[in-house]
């Protein structure tokens, strides 16, 4: 499975309102991946931080 579809699975299982409106969770996912990029970049480059990107860009899958 990619991280991407983990996240939106996470939020619509969630208890919030907006989970109903189209489109919701994807608005909800978009700056919680741009604030794991972010924190991600921010660490010197190395093979594993290269491999969590790709996860998180859905690039790669996530290991079972």
């Amino acid at each position: 499975m990619k991280f991407p579809d983990l996240l939106l699975q996470a939020i619509s299982r969630a208890e919030i309102p907006l989970r109903f409106e189209p489109g919701a969770e994807e608005a909800v996912a978009g700056p919680v991946l741009e604030l794991i990029r972010a924190w991600l970049l921010s660490h010197s480059p190395n093979p594993l931080i290269e491999e969590l990107l790709e996860e998180l860009n859905g690039t790669r899958e996530v290991p079972k």
